[in-house]
């Protein structure tokens, strides 16, 4: 079993930065892919960033490509995500997941644990 709590969020201005944390707990961290996804209101969870057990692969959705940044720390069993350029359009609520190891997967049906998210609201 692995726990995962996201901080970090808030409201921000578009052409901001925030900075998503995910704490992690319970099982080995660094046996697990650790990926993001966001939900925005009335719309499906879709599929942000992942990073591989040992931080060598990274993933990223088109639509945040060159504007975040995903990363871990296994030492302190953390994942995080960078975000810039931030955009009305990246207003969901964020969150952190965590897979067993193998190939990267954009999909939440392959994620085993989830953390209770965290709002991210972004005005223009």
């Amino acid at each position: 079993q692995v726990q995962l709590v996201e901080t970090g969020g808030g409201l921000v201005q578009a052409g901001g930065s925030l900075r998503l944390s995910c704490a992690a707990s319970g099982r080995t961290f660094s046996c697990y892919n650790m990926a993001w996804f966001r939900q925005a209101s009335g719309k499906e969870r879709e599929f942000v960033a992942a990073i591989t057990w040992n931080g060598g692969n990274t993933n990223y959705a088109d639509s945040v490509k060159g504007r975040f940044t995903i990363s871990r720390d296994n030492a302190n069993t953390m994942v995080y995500v960078q975000m810039s350029s931030l955009r009305p359009a990246d207003t969901a609520v964020y969150y952190c997941a965590a897979s067993f190891c193998g190939l990267l997967s954009t999909t939440p049906g392959r994620y085993a644990y989830w953390g209770q998210g965290t709002q991210v609201t972004v005005s223009s």
